[in-house]
């Protein structure tokens, strides 16, 4: 358990190193990431999958809308549900980012194949986890 608690506390302090050369933040990384697959998420989805609460979210989608990162649009199918977009900006942002973290992440000992095998390892530990 301490092994995993050293890796994350590691790679967390990569990630904000270039996050912040960035201006970014790591909660702000991450709601860019989700919405990254351009399906538009719900502020539930969102709050679910970045790990914030929900008031907590709603400020920071407000901070990337003043910003023209995400725009907000209604769900045509359920009108009562908002969903949250990238921009055109907030795509080149969440590229350009992203591919500084990949350059930061090949500069690890480990190579693609092994960052395979790790990510498959840790999402059956969460999935057993989370079901548990």
């Amino acid at each position: 358990m301490l092994l995993v608690t050293r890796a994350e506390r590691l790679l967390s302090r990569r990630l904000r190193e270039v996050l912040d050369a960035h201006g970014r933040t790591t909660d702000e990384w991450r709601v860019l990431s989700i919405l990254a697959d351009g399906a538009g998420h719900s502020m539930t989805e969102i709050s679910e999958l970045a790990f914030l609460p929900p008031g907590t979210l709603t400020k920071l989608v407000d901070q990337l809308v003043d910003e023209n990162l995400v725009y907000r649009r209604i769900d045509p199918m359920d009108r009562r549900r908002i969903r949250a977009f990238l921009t055109a900006r907030g795509r080149t942002t969440h590229a350009r980012v992203t591919g500084d973290i990949r350059a930061a992440w090949d500069l690890l000992p480990i190579g693609y194949e092994e960052s395979g095998r790790l990510a498959d390892l840790l999402r059956l530990l969460v999935g057993a986890l989370e079901h548990d």
